[in-house]
């Protein structure tokens, strides 16, 4: 099988690579950048938990082949957090909220929230919970992951409010 050049920006990095054109944007993330936070669950894009952001927005990255995203610019979960490794607003949330347990679903979980929130700052449970339908989670019943959302909400507006023109 032949291979094919392809070039990506993840987390504001250049990542170049010859893949066979088979090889999904999960596998060449894990195995070519070593970026391992991106999990595979399902592998149908049935679970979520290989949700990056491709272009901003949340992809199920196990359904698209990396030739496929070649010159976008992918965010998986090692790029959410803070300039100097601050947790982002949605990563203290997941841990204060008690959002998380065994942690498989998380990295798909913080990503689809982020891309959430970006889109709505201030969604009700039921717009969270369709926002969030296409992550599972067999640990926590959820009512942690909602609460972290409205926690992020609230973190990222009071932030705003504070110095509106840092964000």
């Amino acid at each position: 099988m032949h291979e094919l050049p392809v070039e990506l920006n993840v987390n504001g990095i250049e990542h170049r690579g010859i893949v066979e054109p088979r090889v999904t944007l999960a596998d060449f993330l894990r195995e070519q950048c070593g970026l391992t936070g991106t999990h595979l669950g399902c592998e149908h894009g049935a679970c979520g938990a290989c949700t990056v952001l491709l272009e901003g927005q949340a992809v199920r990255s196990c359904l698209i082949f990396a030739v496929q995203a070649d010159g976008q610019e992918v965010t998986t979960v090692e790029g959410i957090a803070e300039p100097g490794g601050e947790l982002s607003p949605v990563q203290s949330a997941m841990r204060d909220c008690h959002g998380l347990q065994c942690g498989f679903c998380t990295p798909g979980f913080v990503t689809s929230i982020t891309a959430l929130l970006r889109d709505n700052p201030d969604p009700t449970d039921a717009e969270i919970r369709e926002g969030l339908s296409g992550n599972f989670c067999r640990c926590t019943g959820y009512q942690g992951i909602v609460n972290a959302v409205h926690q992020a909400a609230e973190s990222t507006r009071a932030a705003k409010e504070v110095s509106p023109q840092a964000l």
